[in-house]
Parts: C-alpha cells; structure tokens; sequence
C-alpha cells in the first residue's frame, strides 16, 4: 500500500537537522538562534534551488549558501568553505 507523508514534515526535519549541525560545526549555544531556508534561483547556471544558513555570535552575523536543495544537504556540507579551526575562521563566505 502506499503511504502518502506531508512533505513539509520532512523539510521541518531537515531544517532542524541542518540548525543543530551548524550549532555543533561553529560551537554555537543549543538554542542560538540558526536561520535555514530553501531559495529558488532563475539565473542560468546556478543551480535552481539553494539552502541558506545564517546565525549569530555575539552582535555580528554570519551566513553562507549551499547550491544544493535543502533535502540534499549532508552535515559534511556545513561550513566546508570555512578553516577547520572555526575559532579564527572568516565566516562570511557566500
């Protein structure tokens, strides 16, 4: 029999999935606020949907842009652009 699921159930996961792997990438708080989103792009050659993350330390904001869908995301693709020691990497990347 199939099953039918609603896919916001799975984004709502994957969202969370993705918050607490950036907390414990950057040594974020537990409850730091991360901002995930799924954003579509028409330009030709960029890939049409992308996942952006962006979160806090103290006053100042980082973010970066996967090119990749949101569903598609592994904890490896968090912070790759960034220095392994994140302490005195430049987050700002994309």
């Amino acid at each position: 029999m199939l099953q039918r699921f609603d896919p916001r159930t799975v984004d709502v996961e994957m969202l969370e999935r993705i918050q607490g792997w950036t907390r414990t990438r950057f040594k974020l708080a537990p409850l730091a606020p991360v901002l995930v989103s799924e954003v579509a792009c028409s330009v030709p050659g960029c890939p049409p949907l992308q996942t952006v993350v962006a979160f806090w330390t103290g006053e100042a904001r980082h973010q970066f842009r996967l090119f990749k869908p949101l569903l598609d995301v592994l904890y490896d693709d968090i912070g790759w652009l960034m220095a392994t020691d994140h302490g005195t990497a430049s987050w700002d990347c994309c």
